[in-house]
């Protein structure tokens, strides 16, 4: 594990997405962007998830991340919604391993548990302490981008020897690990 890399943190969305990095020097880290990237003003599914794509892409080449840490969708009563969700972690995913960059999935449950303590923890709950991590000068409007920088924070604090999570190198290590999500013609 290197002492020195930057975590891409996405919270996927179809409507409003939240990113955040952060910058791991050892034994410190530091804050470098927190933002969303809102989507509710396109119209259909295509067009937001190519757009998520795009947007996943360009914060790759922009910050040049080292890992890429997502939130995985979670299991609710809703079973369109968390369809829609799986699809932009799916092509938020495919746009890290575009560019062959490390992923790894931690559940909401996890996330929180490794911010605050407490694995039922709410949004203003995980956003208060990591403004007690980092300095935020301007609270987001949008939780999503706090959730972001909690992946992002939960990987760095997860990525200890006998940690396990799921990682993927590329797209063989993704097809071989899930050979169920795979759709053969």
């Amino acid at each position: 594990m290197p002492a020195d890399r930057i975590i891409l943190g996405i919270d996927p969305g179809t409507n409003i997405m939240g990113f955040g990095l952060i910058h791991d020097k050892g034994k410190k880290i530091e804050l470098i962007a927190l933002d969303v990237i809102k989507l509710d003003h396109l119209d259909n599914q295509p067009s937001k998830l190519k757009s998520i794509f795009e947007k996943v892409l360009a914060l790759v080449d922009n910050y040049h991340p080292d890992e890429v840490a997502l939130e995985a969708p979670f299991f609710g009563k809703n079973v369109q919604s968390m369809l829609k969700l799986g699809r932009a972690q799916g092509v938020a995913m495919a746009a890290a391993l575009y560019r062959d960059l490390p992923i790894f999935e931690y559940s909401p449950r996890k996330v929180k548990q490794s911010i605050t303590g407490h694995g039922n923890a709410s949004k203003e709950q995980v956003s208060a302490m990591l403004n007690r991590l980092f300095v935020i000068a301007e609270q987001p409007k949008y939780f999503d981008a706090t959730d972001a920088v909690a992946v992002a924070c939960c990987h760095y604090f997860q990525r200890s020897p006998g940690v396990e999570a799921k990682s993927y190198s590329g797209w063989s290590s993704f097809v071989s690990n899930n050979p169920g999500k795979i759709v053969k013609p």
